[in-house]
């Protein structure tokens, strides 16, 4: 089945409104704006979030403190039914979670921007799936389309959660995490649309090579895990009221697994990048390359001077984008034997 340019096009474009979540969900966490709005999916019981506090019912913060408790409530019970006693007794009986922070208008405004990115990208996969419907129903992608948008779905759900929970840090890195997943469906599916109309550049690579990259891909995405637990512990010693000069000691091994994993997986794509450049073939691979030496030097910034926001964003950005490339660098890749 042959897809059209126009709904390819529209596929690229579904991919970067889900970068442009992820960009706008590291923003929120960084500026400590999550709870800018307190309820789920209206901010303060309004679509269109307030300004001042005067706007606000005067029992706002109790008002709130209640729903928040109920809904940890039923969270905590999910956690005991699928197994997970032990975190639900321990998300239960944390205090963090039923701190009510006072009314921040821009932290609010910061939120509502990232649940309107979230808006829009949902909308769209919601569009692509009825497109498929109606024009390419007997296609297999349907169920890609269908998958991804329970996802987004579950995602969206999730984030009501993260909320309700006071950005518990645990549930911040499954929120990630759901989002690179619903990235490599997303990249999955324009890969497999872009081959069905044959217009997808296919090449082969010497086994190694592929075998390198796979490894360097599995590397990546293990850095990014690493990268959360890193950040996490981190915020942990910011509460703690423990200087900057003192975080890469009190993270300990997990900060230098990931320092030197991040110049294991530039030295692999330094051998890569050389042999690409000999024969000019892969831009991906150049992608790749350029987009992790911005994460590094992104990452040696963060480690030495007191994590400003925007290079926390940056590198958080940079490190997804590399996910992308490669996943759709191993999509296009074939291996072939040499001789």
């Amino acid at each position: 089945m042959i897809f059209s340019k126009r709904f390819i096009r529209f596929n690229w474009v579904v991919l970067i409104l889900i970068y442009l979540v992820v960009i706008a969900g590291s923003f929120v966490r960084i500026t400590g704006s999550g709870m800018g709005c307190p309820d789920w999916p209206k901010c303060f019981g309004q679509w269109i979030p307030p300004t001042t506090v005067d706007a606000l019912p005067s029992d706002y913060r109790e008002a709130y403190l209640e729903k928040r408790s109920k809904k940890v409530d039923k969270f905590t019970k999910i956690l005991s039914a699928i197994g997970l006693e032990e975190t639900s007794v321990l998300l239960k009986n944390d205090p963090s979670v039923y701190k009510e922070e006072p009314f921040n208008a821009t932290k609010t405004w910061i939120e509502y921007v990232n649940r309107l990115f979230g808006f829009l990208a949902g909308n769209a996969m919601l569009l692509v799936f009825f497109w498929l419907v109606l024009a390419y129903r007997k296609s297999k992608l349907l169920w890609i389309s269908g998958i991804n948008l329970i996802l987004m779905g579950f995602q969206a759900w999730f984030g009501s959660i993260v909320v309700a929970t006071n950005l518990v840090p645990w549930t911040i890195t499954v929120h990630m995490f759901m989002a690179l997943l619903i990235i490599g469906i997303q990249i999955y599916f324009i890969a497999a649309a872009t081959n069905r109309q044959n217009i997808l550049r296919r090449f082969e690579l010497p086994k190694w090579m592929l075998v390198m990259l796979w490894f360097i891909f599995i590397i990546t995405f293990y850095q990014m895990f690493l990268g959360t637990q890193v950040r996490e512990s981190i915020d942990v010693l910011i509460k703690k009221g423990v200087g900057q000069a003192e975080w890469t000691e009190g993270v300990g091994l997990p900060f230098y697994i990931h320092r030197s994993f991040s110049w294991l997986v530039l030295i692999l794509l330094c051998v890569v990048f050389w042999l690409n450049e000999k024969g000019k073939q892969f831009g991906a691979i150049r992608l790749s390359f350029f987009v992790l030496a911005m994460e590094l030097f992104s990452g040696v910034l963060l480690a030495h001077i007191d994590m400003p926001g925007l290079v926390r964003t940056a590198h958080l950005l940079f490190a997804s984008i590399m996910f992308g490339a490669l996943c759709w660098f191993l999509l296009q890749a074939r291996s072939h034997k040499t001789s």
